[in-house]
């Protein structure tokens, strides 16, 4: 009787590793982080994201640059180094900007932050230079301040920019 039962949960074990393995596999495929970089890029310079935008929120700056520094050494092969680069990464914050989007009665029911970031990208081996425009909007509930906002969506708005220009800058796509 015992033989029987496992000759029974056999197939079932391996219908479950079967569709296991092809779950997982087919997750692969369609990775969006993997970087697409040249064979000679070895070395990579992130330079500091400056903050020209009219408002200037006092810790995007650093935040932003502190992101995609770890997710750029985080996520492909390149080293950082400050010396005899390949790609020199650059960057500036275009805008910072509230604006109401939503007016209920007489009160503002929504808002929107909207946050822009130049990039550019410096390749020494081909002696080229590409400019990257990212934009970003985040709504945000009427009766909150802008400081509250600023609180409430500042690793959103980091983590969003930061996977938009690491996409600009790796994928073909």
């Amino acid at each position: 009787m015992k033989k029987i039962k496992k000759v029974a949960l056999l197939p079932i074990t391996i219908i479950i590793c079967f569709i296991a393995f092809y779950s997982n596999s087919s997750c692969n495929i369609y990775k969006f982080n993997e970087a697409t970089i040249p064979d000679s890029i070895k070395t990579v310079k992130i330079n500091f994201i400056e903050n020209k935008a009219r408002y200037i929120n006092p810790q995007l700056s650093q935040r932003l640059t502190d992101k995609l520094r770890q997710k750029i050494i985080g996520q492909t092969r390149l080293t950082q180094t400050n010396n005899n680069v390949d790609w020199e990464i650059s960057g500036y914050i275009t805008e910072y900007n509230f604006s109401t989007t939503a007016i209920t009665g007489q009160q503002v029911a929504n808002n929107r932050l909207t946050v822009s970031v130049h990039i550019t990208l410096n390749d020494s081996k081909s002696d080229k230079t590409t400019d990257y425009d990212v934009s970003r909007s985040f709504e945000f509930k009427g009766n909150q301040s802008f400081q509250q906002a600023e609180n409430t969506l500042g690793e959103e708005i980091v983590r969003t920019l930061t996977d938009e220009i690491f996409n600009k800058l790796f994928s073909n796509w």
